[in-house]
């Protein structure tokens, strides 16, 4: 079976430490990390991860003790007002826990200058040892799959890639249609989740950070989508409930839960 990452917003009240343990304990091969806590996360707690701080510190030592690969860090967010110059810090931490992927959104609505960000952020994460990958969310300036790929191919770079969620795939309003196309080198992680067909338009921010459906729960084609991925393709479980965490669900009840519906949906799949 497809190795898994343990997605932050699965488990969002983890800090990155408690987050690579986790992993480590639900037997994922890697993780997918928020570098600094974000107000848009109000459970997410308080940590110190860039510089060389202890937290820094724990988290590479539960990497290493678990085996857990650092497979995408967050956030990179550019806007019209982005200093690209300011994700250095974050992006020398990801470097130094071993991070090769960061995670962009775009919510600049110029489109020449979203381009030109874009091209700017990869030659500083290149210095690292770092490639982009841009996750198209309807909200924002990139939403669907086939703009995703539109950008990466205006900026022209081998170092940019696609982050592919699911949940955006279906608000996007691109499943089925876009199964041919998941192929594409170009798409570098994807990530799962269930729900249900549609959601009101006010819903979708909050269904995508707050409460999505552990697989096999909703309707999505989740077999269908990662079998239909490359070989190579690293798959996140990003499932966020925060419904559990309010009823007071463990972190490690929450992670095994996501982990283990996924491994059933696409078990069932394999061997059906």
């Amino acid at each position: 079976m497809r190795p898994l990452s343990l997605d932050h917003i699965t488990v969002v009240d983890a800090t990155p430490s408690q987050l690579a343990n986790l992993a480590g304990e639900t037997g994922c091969a890697g993780m997918c990390l928020f570098l600094h806590p974000m107000a848009v996360l109000p459970a997410m707690p308080d940590f110190a991860l860039i510089g060389d701080t202890p937290e820094r510190r724990a988290t590479r030592d539960a990497m290493r003790t678990g085996r857990v690969t650092l497979d995408l860090v967050y956030p990179f967010t550019l806007a019209g007002r982005t200093d690209v110059a300011a994700f250095e810090p974050a992006l020398e931490t990801a470097a130094w826990l071993g991070g090769r992927l960061a995670n962009v959104l775009c919510y600049d609505r110029e489109p020449a200058r979203r381009v030109e960000k874009l091209a700017a952020l990869a030659e500083l994460a290149g210095g690292y040892g770092i490639a982009l990958a841009v996750e198209f969310y309807p909200p924002s300036q990139v939403g669907s799959l086939l703009e995703a790929l539109a950008l990466v191919e205006a900026a022209g770079r081998a170092d940019i890639g696609v982050t592919l969620d699911l949940l955006h795939l279906q608000r996007a309003g691109e499943m089925p249609g876009a199964l041919p196309l998941l192929a594409d080198p170009r798409i570098r992680i994807a990530q799962v989740s269930d729900g249900p067909l549609a959601i009101a338009a006010d819903r979708i921010e909050w269904e995508a950070g707050n409460e999505r459906q552990l697989p096999g729960d909703g309707v999505f084609d989740i077999a269908g989508f990662v079998a239909a991925l490359a070989p190579d393709c690293p798959v996140s479980v990003e499932v966020p409930r925060q419904s559990a965490l309010d009823a007071g669900r463990s972190m490690l009840d929450r992670a095994r839960r996501a982990v283990e519906t996924t491994r059933a949906v696409l078990g069932e799949a394999e061997h059906g």
